[in-house]
């Protein structure tokens, strides 16, 4: 019988050779301190970032983000990490030169003999080249993997030799679903990936034997026709398309309904070359979808002026944010059971010397795309700040608390809460005198980051509601966890519940779950007698809009706030 061996003994390596082989491996390596201070880093990590180890000593890995993972994804990554020790995964970075790159990247937590977190290192290697020939192997490919209609690439192609080859007329029709990111979002990535298969194969029943269609982007989608002669005819294909999503779509047991839009360009009156075409249709699409989706719109010249005001107005945007050229203007909320004002919205607005009066439906958006929408909600914490010291400086009325709008990307912000308590701090206003409105999409994912902050600005005397409710994905389960005061109906069924059932129906059924919740109703958008009368016998509690006030100046504000008192005072109420 051979003689077992005994353990062999744990070799200790020379710190020289441990440096040496840190500094020659191929992949990147970053060690920081419990704290995610860059403590040290190897040549492989100079050599991809393009940054020198003296440069990121000291300063946190965030220097490298692309901007291309939201919050959301950093949450799961380090709960990951706190749970298991480790995170492994792709994503994305940005080196020095500001080019952004892919990376294969693997992250782990370092614990000492008791129990303490001492350091954490991170472990990365460029995998550019491998997506580039991913990119190169689908463009070869002649249909999209999800959906197995024509690819971006071979729709190019297929138009390319319609156009190129033919003397027929022809129509390309960008379509866009709305909302789907909302969607994705809310139910998951899988059962997007079901509907847009579904998209697809509505979509490919009217797919003729000269017509190309195929799948552009996430959930774009390009249809061309040929002979088209009329724009009519093209309008017919285009309303033959919406009609497609009348129906819902059925994914695991529920119904989701989703709406397109799409834009129309024309050959060859709109152009000769692909490009230009599929550029046209795109901006007619963007066209539609700004006027109100679930519609269709062909391409105009006008168009591109519509463009240049869109880069003007971001580079004003960015200098009224600068200079604070905003104005606030508040509308009252009025308790329908004790018919008293119990407090304001405020509402943004905004004077050009070069645009002139900007719609906030204009600039608005334009600050979400650009990020520029956090400083900008910064500027109106503090223009409120400035109007609640004005009235306080009055001294006569009771100041009434003013809601807020939150923007999503705002409140994501891990600092969102430092960053707007130091405002209120800066001008002495108390928490207990604002009332933060987050959207319903804002909310929707119940994540337990979105709870506790919710929690923690309600302990510290905010007001939260929820705006625009109807509109959203939510399951209504998820209300009992947040800690509300408000639902805020929106106004598109306000507006309506006078001339059709459902929309009273879904108001009235709001209302009913609101009070079981302990959460108070404020209807907006409220404009006639009848419906002010209706929301009050469904119980609802408080109403805004022009039927008592449009929005008015704080000091108008405060006159008309004088005036109610003695209309009250007059009439006994």
């Amino acid at each position: 019988m051979e003689k077992l061996q005994p353990p062999t003994k744990i070799q200790t390596f020379p710190v020289e050779l441990v440096e040496q082989i840190f500094q020659s491996t191929v992949e990147g390596i970053m060690i920081t301190n419990e704290n995610m201070q860059i403590t040290l880093v190897n040549k492989a990590f100079e050599t991809v970032t393009g940054y020198k180890s003296s440069e990121v000593l000291g300063k946190f890995p965030s220097i490298l983000q692309s901007g291309k993972q939201d919050a959301d994804f950093y949450k799961v990554m380090w709960s990951e990490i706190r749970t298991k020790g480790f995170w492994k995964g792709e994503i994305w970075n940005r080196r020095k030169n500001g080019e952004v790159y892919p990376e294969n990247l693997a992250i782990y937590s370092v614990i000492d003999e008791t129990g303490t977190l001492t350091n954490y290192y991170g472990i990365f290697s460029d995998i550019s080249f491998e997506k580039e020939t991913e990119k190169e192997l689908e463009e070869l490919s002649q249909n999209d993997f999800l959906t197995n209609i024509a690819n971006r690439h071979a729709f190019h192609e297929l138009l390319f030799d319609k156009v190129n080859y033919s003397t027929e007329s022809h129509a390309i029709l960008f379509i866009d679903l709305d909302r789907f990111k909302q969607i994705n979002d809310t139910l998951g990535n899988e059962i997007g990936d079901l509907i847009l298969k579904e998209v697809a194969t509505r979509i490919n029943s009217l797919v003729g034997p000269s017509d190309i269609f195929g799948r552009y982007g996430s959930d774009e989608f390009i249809f061309s026709r040929s002979n088209i002669f009329y724009q009519k005819d093209a309008a017919v294909l285009a309303k033959e398309i919406t009609k497609l999503f009348s129906k819902p779509f059925f994914v695991c047991g529920s119904e989701v309904y989703i709406s397109v839009s799409i834009g129309i360009s024309l050959f060859p009156q709109d152009g000769k070359q692909i490009g230009k075409l599929i550029y046209k249709a795109d901006k007619a699409m963007y066209f539609a979808k700004q006027n109100g989706r679930n519609q269709y719109a062909f391409y105009f010249e006008e168009l591109k002026k519509d463009s240049k005001i869109e880069i003007i107005m971001e580079a004003e945007l960015r200098k009224a944010i600068q200079n604070k050229d905003f104005f606030i203007q508040y509308q009252p909320k009025i308790d329908l059971e004790k018919h008293e004002i119990i407090g304001v919205e405020a509402l943004v607005r905004w004077k050009n010397d070069q645009l002139g009066f900007v719609s906030p439906a204009e600039f608005i958006p334009i600050a979400e795309d650009t990020g520029l929408i956090i400083p900008l909600s910064e500027v109106i914490l503090e223009k409120v700040c400035m109007d609640i010291l004005e009235a306080r400086s009055r001294g006569k009325i009771h100041i009434l608390p003013v809601s807020i709008n939150i923007a999503s990307l705002h409140f994501q912000q891990d600092d969102f809460i430092e960053r707007i308590n130091s405002i209120l701090m800066q001008y002495n206003c108390s928490p207990q005198l604002l009332e933060l409105e987050l959207t319903e999409r804002t909310v929707m994912k119940d994540s337990i980051d979105i709870v506790s902050k919710l929690v923690k600005l309600k302990g510290m005397g905010f007001k939260i509601s929820i705006d625009d409710f109807g509109t959203g994905y939510s399951s209504l389960s998820y209300l009992n966890r947040f800690p509300l005061n408000y639902l805020k109906i929106d106004r598109s069924f306000v507006q309506q519940i006078t001339n059709l059932q459902d929309k009273q129906a879904i108001v009235e059924a709001i209302i009913l779950m609101a009070h079981r919740l302990r959460i108070k109703v404020i209807a907006e958008g409220v404009e006639t007698e009848d419906q002010a009368k209706l929301l009050k016998e469904m119980g609802c509690d408080i109403i805004q809009g022009f039927y008592y006030s449009k929005s008015l100046a704080i000091n108008e504000l405060l006159d008309f706030i004088e005036l109610w008192e003695i209309y009250k005072q007059e009439r006994n109420i």
